[in-house]
């Protein structure tokens, strides 16, 4: 009598494993996502502190107390300097999209404005600005801005186009 040893895995026992698998696929997504949805905020909110702090920066070093225009103005260095006010990753474009999230910024120019440190012309800095980061995903309801004030403010719809230079926004909350 011969005794049948069989080696490897039964058909069987593959779609069994494949069972398993899927379903704790299907129970693991949703929260991958909401997990990636979170780590994108987090990111928006570390970028409009950067920005917060860069243009607090430029103001007093570089802009003669006024605000840089533009995303790529913070990010051109001063003259004799090697080093911007912002990374090069949020400076590379006056509009720029990131972590799920679009984020600009925008400082109305003021005509008495001085020549600043890194070659923008006399005029063309602000007396405040507004910064964004809206996000680009379907779903995602967290939509960041921030001001010359300094705080940042959270809301479920955008805040870039009602978002004010100085001043409070017309809905939204503080972030803590």
């Amino acid at each position: 009598m011969r005794i049948h040893n069989s080696r490897g895995f039964a058909l069987i026992d593959v779609l069994f494993v494949c069972g398993i698998v899927g379903i704790l696929s299907l129970i693991a997504l949703p929260r991958l996502l909401v997990a990636r949805q979170a780590a994108g905020s987090a990111s928006a909110i570390g970028s409009m502190r950067t920005i917060n702090s860069a243009q607090l920066t430029y103001a007093l070093t570089c802009g003669g107390g006024f605000y840089a225009p533009k995303l790529t103005v913070l990010g051109t260095p001063p003259v004799g300097s090697a080093t911007s006010f912002i990374s090069p990753t949020l400076g590379r474009a006056d509009s720029i999209n990131q972590s799920g999230y679009s984020i600009q910024l925008e400082a109305r120019a003021f005509p008495g404005a001085p020549p600043t440190c890194n070659n923008l012309a006399a005029g063309l800095t602000g007396r405040g600005f507004k910064a964004a980061a809206d996000p680009l995903e379907a779903g995602n309801m967290r939509y960041f801005a921030v001001n010359a004030n300094g705080q940042i403010w959270e809301d479920q719809a955008s805040m870039y186009t009602a978002m004010p230079e100085v001043g409070e926004p017309p809905s939204g909350h503080v972030l803590k």
